[in-house]
């Protein structure tokens, strides 16, 4: 699982660096720029729920139907706290979108998750403790 954390990081600076280099208009103007966008997204919240529900499991937390229950295992267990276990559930739905309804999602709210990248930061330095 250390490689999985390892992973999300890796992929947040990655989206850091994106947010640095091109302007949310670049992003409009470009398609390339629009998928790099989703993709490292996606990417990025494909990670948590992996570590999440895999930690869900390996700690014998329960049972979950959804990624969002396995978050949801984790903040009850004490591993994310109640404000970060709500912002990872919104992330869950986040990867929904852009898996499910990926024509749908404007390129504008997905520049605006670059201003929230420190979410995914915080999940990761939240959890790292319980990972072995």
């Amino acid at each position: 699982m250390q490689e999985r954390l390892a992973r999300l990081e890796a992929t947040v600076r990655e989206l850091r660096r994106f947010r640095q280099s091109y302007l949310r208009e670049d992003t409009r103007r470009e398609p390339h720029l629009e998928w790099a966008l989703r993709y490292g997204l996606l990417e990025a919240t494909q990670a948590i729920i992996d570590i999440s529900c895999h930690l869900a499991s390996e700690k014998g937390l329960g049972a979950p139907a959804t990624y969002a229950e396995c978050v949801e295992l984790l903040r009850r267990a004490g591993l994310l706290d109640d404000n970060l276990a709500q912002v990872v559930t919104r992330m869950v739905g986040l990867r929904n979108v852009l898996v499910h309804e990926y024509i749908s999602v404007d390129a504008d709210r997905l520049y605006a998750l670059l201003d929230r990248l420190d979410d995914f930061q915080a999940f990761a330095e939240q959890i790292r403790p319980h990972i072995s």
